[in-house]
């Protein structure tokens, strides 16, 4: 794994999918060793991130640099309806594994490949990064204090976005393969994805050429648009004109709403500084679930920033049971983030992420029709 987009290949098992993840033998994807462990001990079965990204796929260990491990992969491919690729062009044509030789294989075979930088173009075979497919693709240059260096956003936005891109071109390729019997290949560049979700920023420079959206404006767009500190953290306020006469009344700040000052939105834009004093001020008096709960009551903009701890405790997402346990034979039994759309007709169930190799003779037997003899030899060999 040199690009670990995410994104497919944790959807698709939670929707319905049998995805079988190749891993390299005794050594397993790159995420396995991603930490921190429990009691700070590295452990492959136990990384949060493996356990979270690869719950109800299946595991099999094979070395596709050898000889005996690309053909085994080739003929697993053709027992599948799709196959996801996520290294470098120039390492798939080593392996002689790239698109056109996985597709080669069936015409109504969907390939997907995902990288950072694509198959193609003059940065194709650079080492990836999350962080260089997220500055390359604009995104860093927007975030942060205007007086300060971009700031790297949280997580591995590039990666996780890319991924749930090519989630959804392995879907349509899918689709577009039962309706016309022709597979396609499906293309998804990290730096392309950053650069495609710039919202109004890419296009507003592109067409007026003006800084004026794209210089980075830190927690503040105006004093009604800002995250302020509270009692304990942060709330957010994001209010339009028409938000106004419910934000003093959660406020408790009836008098702005008959100070000239603040009298409308032009007013109010003249006397920022003022308006912002007034939200620190009386953030700095409340707690997260004060504000909320004044919010709710009056229909005002004003929101918590949550926490992780935050969440997991969310009476909301509790009572909707986003949250999932799961157990784990090593790891034991964990809270997993449920998915991000639902079909209730058909809830999907999530099983623990695989072990090593856990299914490698439970695939080989049930796909290829191997016999007990062929695995030993295969695993003598170091291939599997």
């Amino acid at each position: 794994m040199e690009w670990p987009a995410p994104g497919v290949r944790a959807s698709s098992p939670t929707y319905g999918a049998d995805v079988i993840k190749a891993e390299r033998p005794g050594v397993g994807d790159e995420s396995r060793g991603h930490g921190p462990f429990p009691d700070k001990i590295p452990h492959r079965e136990k990384s949060a991130l493996f356990l979270w990204l690869n719950a109800s796929k299946r595991s099999i260990t094979l070395d596709v640099a050898t000889p005996t491990g690309r053909a085994l992969a080739l003929r697993l491919a053709e027992r599948c309806d799709a196959v996801v690729l996520d290294q470098r062009p120039a390492e798939l044509a080593r392996l002689r594994l790239t698109p056109d030789d996985v597709h080669a294989l069936d015409p109504r075979l969907v390939v997907t490949s995902v990288t950072a930088f694509g198959q193609s173009g003059p940065y194709a075979n650079w080492r990836p990064s999350n962080i260089a497919a997220y500055a390359a693709g604009g995104q860093h240059y927007l975030t942060g204090d205007p007086d300060r260096e971009p700031l790297q956003n949280g997580g591995y936005q590039a990666e996780y976005q890319a991924g749930t891109w090519s989630f959804g071109a392995t879907i349509a390729a899918l689709l577009d393969a039962q309706r016309t019997g022709i597979g396609r290949t499906a293309e998804v560049a990290g730096v392309e994805v950053m650069a495609a979700i710039l919202e109004i920023y890419f296009p507003d420079y592109a067409y007026r050429h003006s800084d004026a959206l794209t210089s980075r404006r830190g927690n503040f767009s105006s004093a009604v648009v800002g995250i302020y500190p509270a009692l304990d953290g942060h709330i957010g306020i994001h209010a339009m004109p028409k938000n106004w006469p419910q934000l003093v009344q959660a406020l408790d700040a009836g008098w702005m709403a008959t100070d000239e000052r603040f009298a409308d939105n032009r007013a109010r834009l003249r006397n920022d500084d003022e308006l912002s004093a007034q939200f620190f001020l009386w953030a700095g008096s409340v707690t997260k679930r004060e504000a909320y709960e004044r919010a709710g009551r009056f229909r005002a903009p004003i929101t918590p920033v949550n926490t992780i701890a935050d969440l997991l405790d969310s009476p909301h997402l509790n009572e909707r049971g986003f949250f999932r346990e799961v157990t784990h034979a090593d790891a034991g039994t964990l809270r997993y983030a449920g998915p991000p759309s639902r079909m209730p007709a058909s809830p999907p169930e999530l099983r623990p992420a695989p072990r090593l190799g856990e299914h490698t003779r439970e695939v080989f037997t049930e796909l290829l029709s191997m016999t007990p003899r062929d695995l030993a030899l295969l695993s003598a060999a170091a291939v599997i």
